[in-house]
């Protein structure tokens, strides 16, 4: 999927790079695999802000993929690669053999007609869902489940894949797109591929409205505001905030770390950061 550069007619469109979609099914979404999507506006379920500069956008329409791919044993064809805007990846739709219809993450590679299925005793084909215990060492692999049976959780966006690094018993080692390497449970399903869109990482808004379009609103830095709402404002001329970069609540940032100890820490064999 190529990116498309624009004939600089206004100053935004010297800037504006898209993707060209040509290669997509041009068809309406699949009406039973839609439901209705409210934008939170960075909220939580008391109404409080939790989350800044987001709210606005665009109207989308949920798509419901299936991340457990739980149809064991029963082959599908792909039938269309769609656009989802609800996500950086593509989806493709399929049709099972038994009729159902669902869409999962479109893979790198995955074309229209081709034949896919999940469960055990799979051949190695970007698409296939099959155990963590099947998948040979060396290959990529996304939309990873840390818990059987929950769906997969890890490497769902454009251009993500963790790679198979090595087996341990009841583990298997993966290295993440972060370039941590973590133990997950050998039962876990995962599919086979990269997931595709790869172009979209290098795609250019261009102009601040098309920011908009996408629900993200204005961020106003620490050192602009007055001291009454961020302990880095206020200040005679342009400050540089006077002291270590801050939250507005006062806590350290730019290099803090903030995560707690959690169970599944024991899980991860090396950090994405050294030392």
């Amino acid at each position: 999927m190529p990116v498309k550069q624009h004939k600089p007619y206004t100053h935004a469109s010297r800037f504006t790079t898209t993707l060209d979609r040509s290669d997509l099914t041009r068809k309406p979404a699949e009406k039973r695999l839609l439901a209705v999507s409210n934008s939170k506006g960075g909220r939580n379920n008391l109404g409080r802000k939790t989350v800044w500069s987001r709210g606005g956008g665009h109207k989308r329409q949920l798509r419901l993929v299936d991340f457990k791919r739980d149809k064991s044993g029963i082959p599908a064809t792909v039938k269309a690669i769609e656009y989802d805007p609800n996500r950086t990846a593509n989806i493709a739709l399929l049709f099972y053999a038994d009729g159902e219809k669902r869409y999962i993450i479109a893979p790198l590679g995955l074309k229209i007609g081709d034949r896919i299925a999940s469960g055990s005793g799979l051949e190695i084909q970007p698409g296939n869902a099959m155990p963590l215990a099947e998948v040979p060492l060396g290959t990529f692999v996304h939309n990873i489940e840390l818990r059987p049976g929950k769906g997969g959780q890890v490497a769902r966006g454009a251009g993500a894949g963790a790679q198979m690094m090595a087996k341990d018993g009841d583990y298997v080692l993966l290295r993440m797109p972060s370039g941590e390497v973590r133990k997950f449970r050998f039962d876990c399903m995962a599919t086979v591929g990269q997931v595709g869109n790869l172009d979209r990482e290098q795609v250019s808004l261009g102009k601040a409205g098309r920011a908009r379009w996408l629900g993200q609103r204005p961020h106003t830095r620490g050192v602009a505001k007055n001291p009454v709402d961020h302990p880095m404002g206020g200040g005679e001329g342009k400050a540089s905030g006077g002291r270590h970069p801050c939250t507005p609540w006062g806590k350290p940032t730019k290099g803090y770390k903030t995560r707690k100890p959690k169970s599944s820490d024991r899980l991860i064999v090396e950090r994405r950061k050294k030392g």
